[in-house]
């Protein structure tokens, strides 16, 4: 694991662009304490920069840049490839010799043999690559399939600047950082900045599984991107190939892709553990680790002292009955409290989702003792996990029953209705809503549920019930509020199914997983250089995973239920069978309680006013009603305040 960065400017000399490219790599040291090094093409001005967290191969051959035997290619290179020795065989099988063992090294062998794409596409991995081809003058920069290792790039004066990390983008002397007013309206609406935008102008993220040209051969650059992995011809593809067998032979088959996926993903030349919450997949991952493993395989899990938050005991049922070496710490509030002031130096934009702060702490913990972890993440995107699709699902069949007309009738009703009379309300939508309720007032969870009614279709019900009506709220001023943000993404739509789950789950794939959880699981373990490895995200588990039927993950009013047969294999229903929790804080407690004073001071009314983003008194009003108990602006809130505390950092 590493971090990348780099540019290509004409105009700048030697000297100062060697300054540049170390200023890039130590903004971003924490993705590569080991060891850093730059590369610079005078004639050319292409830089590149990278720092190196040593995980194979940890002797200087592993050493980046990297060039090419030919010399044709140099390449910084973040992530891990887990079929390298495979790759490797195969290429020595065609007369190729290595210096080291270390899966860079391979990769540019595997470039020089097939090319690009082929190559790329006969990787298993996670990573994010920049590649100098010096025959064609022209830059590559690659991205895996699905989104683990990040990758933003953009024009910055007469620049072309990329990075691992925002961060590293700024040293470049002709850095500005305008805030995109596009970007910013899609992070108050989803918590995150959804790619290919950042939460700066000018500047994107390379989307999952594509591949981004930079042709300097003419005299203006032509930038060109293409995808090598396109996930809906894939889960097409998938689609079309269903599996028409018993379903022991399904968990059979599943079983052991992920028995291959977990094993290859145990290569480390360093000490290697897993994050462990109890759930079902992180116990599934950590379960075929230690079948796999001669020596207890270490584990880690943070608990929290507060009701409905901790999940640590289960955890500890689990490694004990495993046999795992398990380390577990109890976080307090205040030790919470204290990551936040680090958020923005940790996400670089605007990042609202509040697990970031148990997952930075988790990550914190392990580093003290791995520098490698695997981690669960991704079986409820593929394996239909989120109790949303089931709520989504038995509410849309509900509404759509009603027309349209009729239920927009409702809605603005509802919405144009105060708060205090809606309780009178309640009692008559009660068997609806009720059932999936949440913590909060009645009044409060009507007029989200209004916004729902207006949905024409169950792909707009769902982008409904996961975003926050914040153009409905008024936060944002007008000048910076984009009315049609929402139709740039990339991936809004879901799959032309008929199957609403399956859609769900296709579109948090698409997005959700890559911009928020994968960022949040990157970036909480980068900062403790800490290398986060996902086993359930291996490719062949996701094609797999498409080919079953919706009866494999969703069966007897439960999600993910072919993982838990695979895990009953290894574990007793007993240890794993409850209600799922999130791994999350108690946000809304805390903004009105130990969070009031420092809340307080990045909502003042009059630096708001000056500012000109966010309607001062729209905030304030929401502000004091929640911190009074008397709404509850959890979501809203906690996405203004993260804002605030990032600008005020920049």
């Amino acid at each position: 694991m590493c971090g990348i960065a780099g540019f290509i400017q004409k105009e700048i000399v030697s000297s100062r662009s060697e300054q540049v490219l170390n200023a890039m790599a130590d903004q971003i040291t924490h993705r590569g304490p080991d060891s850093n090094g730059i590369w610079f093409d005078e004639k050319t001005g292409i830089g590149l920069a990278h720092r190196r967290l040593a995980i194979l191969d940890l002797s200087p051959r592993g050493h980046q840049p990297m060039q090419s035997a030919s010399g044709r290619y140099v390449i910084v290179f973040n992530g891990e490839i887990y079929n390298y020795q495979n790759l490797m065989d195969e290429l020595v099988k065609l007369g190729h010799h290595f210096k080291g063992h270390s899966d860079t090294e391979v990769i540019l062998q595997g470039i020089e043999q097939w090319g690009l794409k082929e190559a790329v596409t006969k990787c298993t991995g996670m990573f994010a690559i920049a590649i100098w081809d010096k025959q064609e003058r022209r830059l590559y920069l690659v991205r895996d399939r699905l989104g683990e290792k990040p990758l933003y790039f953009g024009n910055v004066g007469k620049a072309f600047v990329f990075g691992s990390e925002l961060k590293a983008l700024k040293p470049h002397p002709d850095w500005k950082g305008t805030i995109d007013h596009s970007a910013l309206t899609l992070y108050m609406k989803h918590g995150y900045v959804p790619a290919p935008h950042s939460i700066y102008r000018g500047i994107r993220k390379l989307t999952p599984g594509s591949i981004v040209s930079v042709d300097y051969s003419s005299t203006r650059p032509v930038i060109n991107e293409s995808s090598y992995w396109p996930m809906m011809d894939v889960v097409h593809h998938s689609q079309s190939h269903p599996l028409h067998v018993t379903d022991e032979h399904m968990i059979s088959s599943l079983e052991k892709i992920l028995l291959e996926s977990v094993k290859q993903q145990m290569v480390a030349d360093v000490p290697l553990g897993a994050f462990l919450s109890g759930g079902i997949d992180s116990s599934t991952i950590v379960a075929l680790m230690q079948s796999m493993s001669s020596q207890p395989v270490r584990t880690f899990s943070i608990g929290f002292d507060y009701e409905g938050y901790d999940e640590a005991g289960y955890a500890r049922q689990i490694a004990q009955y495993l046999g795992t070496d398990h380390t577990e710490l109890y976080m307090t509030a205040e030790d919470a409290l204290n990551v936040i002031p680090r958020l923005p130096a940790i996400y670089d934009e605007p990042f609202a989702d509040s697990s970031q702060i148990p997952t930075y702490l988790v990550s914190q913990l392990t580093r003290q003792h791995v520098t490698v972890s695997l981690s669960g993440d991704g079986g409820d995107e593929l394996f239909c996990g989120y109790t949303r699709y089931f709520m989504v699902n038995n509410i849309w069949r509900k509404l759509s029953l009603l027309p349209l007309a009729i239920r927009r009738i409702v809605a603005n009703t509802i919405i144009k209705t105060p708060v205090s009379r809606l309780d009178a309300l309640f009692k008559w939508l009660n068997p609806l809503f009720n059932k999936y309720s949440q913590a909060g007032r009645v009044g409060d969870k009507l007029k989200k549920s209004a916004y729902l009614l207006n949905a024409a279709d169950a792909d707009e019900f769902y982008s409904l019930f996961t975003t926050n009506r914040v153009d409905m709220d008024g936060l944002l001023k007008p000048e910076y509020y984009q009315q049609d943000s929402d139709e740039l993404l990339v991936s809004q739509h879901g799959l032309s199914s008929d199957c609403i789950i399956s859609n769900m789950m296709y579109r948090d794939t698409m997005q959700y997983l890559p911009d928020d959880i994968l960022v949040k699981v990157d970036r909480a373990s980068m900062a403790n250089s800490l290398e986060s490895r996902i086993p359930m995200l291996d490719h062949r588990v996701l094609e797999f995973a498409w080919r079953l039927p919706l009866s494999a993950k969703y069966r007897n009013g439960q999600g993910k239920w072919i993982l838990r047969q695979v895990l009953k294999k290894y574990v007793p229903e007993k240890y794993f069978e409850r209600p799922k929790m999130g791994f999350g804080v108690p946000m809304d407690d805390w903004l009105s309680g130990p969070l009031r004073e420092w809340g307080e001071d990045l909502l003042d009314e009059k630096e708001l006013s000056q500012q000109g983003i966010f309607d001062a008194g729209a905030v304030r009003k929401k502000w004091c009603e929640h911190s009074e108990g008397l709404r509850n602006w959890r979501s809203q809130l906690w996405s203004v305040l993260v804002f605030q505390s990032w600008l005020k950092n920049q």
